[in-house]
């Protein structure tokens, strides 16, 4: 940016940066970070409204801020640019999970796994699986998808959170605990306000799905606040 401030890419992947930081939980300023990131990419997308990556990313922000089906729509029109794109696919799966339409996520998620099997995002990509096999009150499947998202990356606090929700929601609270004390060696800050503190969704089906996640969180030890 220093070198060349018109430079599309490079503004596009300094949004990357605080969409990840908003995406994954590891702040308490989520907004301010989704709201940077918004105005960063709208700003690239009139330079080059075809930049698939800048609609992708834009798709998160929205949503990551109660837009789900904008966001939905961004990432089909990234897919549309480029067919092989395969993070449109898996947040595309994101985007059904936050729409209430948990039971659809797997498959998109397959989707982006056919294309890319060894991506470095993979783990990224599963654990929205995990969480919308909580949502529809599958445990135990989610348990599979958390476990593989952390043998792709066990360095993701995310996952171990999420595995923690699934296992203390199957009764298997010790083993919760472990998976919850794992998350927080990674992120000691993060705690379940954290994640409640960010709209994402507004059907019932996601607010009783997120109930059950948040419940499962607390049954494992992760901090409140």
């Amino acid at each position: 940016m220093a070198i060349d401030p018109e430079n599309v890419d490079a503004t596009v992947w300094m949004a990357a940066v605080d969409v990840t930081f908003s995406s994954t939980f590891l702040t308490d300023d989520l907004s301010l970070h989704l709201a940077a990131a918004e105005k960063i990419l709208l700003k690239a997308l009139s330079r080059a409204p075809n930049h698939s990556w800048a609609h992708l990313l834009l798709g998160v922000v929205l949503m990551h801020t109660n837009r789900a089906d904008q966001g939905l729509a961004e990432c089909e029109r990234a897919l549309a640019l480029d067919r092989n794109l395969a993070d449109a696919h898996a947040m595309i799966g994101l985007a059904k999970f936050l729409m209430g339409c948990g039971a659809e996520t797997e498959a998109h998620v397959d989707q982006a796994l056919r294309l890319s099997p060894r991506d470095i995002c993979v783990y990224r990509w599963l654990s929205p699986v995990g969480f919308s096999k909580l949502q529809i009150g599958a445990d135990a499947e989610a348990v599979s998808w958390f476990l593989r998202g952390i043998e792709a990356n066990r360095n993701y606090p995310l996952v171990h959170f999420g595995l923690a929700a699934a296992l203390a929601l199957l009764g298997k609270l010790h083993e919760a605990h472990a998976a919850a004390k794992a998350g927080q060696t990674l992120d000691p800050t993060f705690t379940i306000r954290r994640l409640k503190g960010l709209s994402v969704g507004n059907s019932a089906t996601f607010f009783d799905g997120s109930r059950r996640i948040l419940n499962g969180m607390r049954l494992a030890g992760v901090p409140e606040r």
